[in-house]
């Protein structure tokens, strides 16, 4: 996949089906419109997503940066889903201040040679976000490209946002953010060294470091899966500081992963977060944590017995 970021000066020389949002967690509404971009590849158009990068609302102040899909979760997703060129355009004082029609003519046409274009009916772009859907539309014929605008997916009557998505995964409540986003909340990163408790209690564990602007649930203990170089092992994981071993405001995701005994230091893995179990919690000794865990672990493989990656 093609990655334009952190410039406004490029140019495509092949013609394009965009998709333009955020896409932040790519929902099952967001798939619905990279889906569209996809089935282009059949006219010989190619699929592209075009994003703003910071997105509007961290630019102008609303919102504190934490996303559902850090920037290389997005990246590596998008090329898996099949799109051929993502846009990162960068939000500017100048950028943010594009008049919408400009907006389309310059960047979507002469930049970007769009041919069908795929938003949601909430799209919006240029200056005061005043450029929408029905710009688009009536621009279409002047500048040569078809719209599709999709309407909100919805799931048992309820429209899927990134807002929606945003609020379960800030409740715990990780099987409804795996219905929304048609898969389980994840977080990636490359194992890193800790204090090598858990080898030392015979639980073993690996350990990440999230992004600083990943959005976690709270903090506790997860039923999840681990993804290693294309296999998936059930575990269980602990979001949060370790309080009972360390004084040390670092906040680590650690995984027990069952069936695992490998030390795979700074290697990459994904997390995938299924049902929150219990909060994370200060023991009185390490023998109470080790009970406590070595009962985590129990639960966890009956809950594993229901369900597989």
């Amino acid at each position: 996949m093609e990655i334009i970021t952190a410039t406004s000066d490029f140019e495509l020389n092949r013609e394009t089906a965009i998709a333009i949002g955020k896409f932040d967690g790519i929902h099952l509404g967001h798939q619905r419109l990279l889906q569209e971009i996809i089935a282009k590849q059949q006219e010989g158009l190619a699929p592209c997503v075009f994003t703003f990068d910071p997105s509007p609302a961290v630019f102008f102040g609303f919102s504190d940066g934490k996303e559902l899909t850090t920037r290389e979760e997005k990246r590596r997703f998008l090329a898996q889903m099949g799109v051929d060129v993502l846009v990162e355009f960068p939000m500017t004082k100048e950028s943010a201040a594009m008049e919408p029609e400009c907006f389309i003519k310059e960047i979507l046409v002469e930049k970007l040679k769009v041919r069908f274009l795929v938003a949601g009916t909430d799209v919006s772009f240029g200056a005061k976000g005043a450029g929408n859907a029905k710009l688009l539309q009536n621009y279409a014929v002047t500048y040569g490209y078809e719209v599709k605008t999709i309407e909100k997916v919805k799931l048992q009557e309820v429209e899927i946002s990134s807002t929606l998505v945003r609020n379960q995964v800030e409740n715990g409540n990780m099987s409804y953010v795996e219905e929304l986003l048609g898969m389980p909340y994840t977080i990636t990163g490359s194992v890193q060294h800790g204090k090598a408790l858990g080898r030392k209690l015979g639980m073993p564990t690996v350990n990440l470091l999230p992004e600083k602007d990943k959005l976690l649930p709270p903090n506790g203990v997860y039923f999840s899966e681990v993804l290693y170089k294309g296999n998936c092992y059930a575990a269980i994981s602990n979001i949060g500081y370790k309080p009972t071993v360390s004084n040390e405001k670092i906040l680590g995701v650690e995984s027990y992963l069952y069936e695992f005994d490998e030390e795979i230091y700074g290697e990459d893995i994904e997390v995938r977060l299924l049902a929150f179990k219990r909060s994370e919690m200060r023991f009185e000794s390490v023998e109470q944590l080790k009970e406590q865990m070595q009962k985590d672990i129990l639960e966890g493989k009956k809950y594993h017995l229901s369900k597989s990656c």
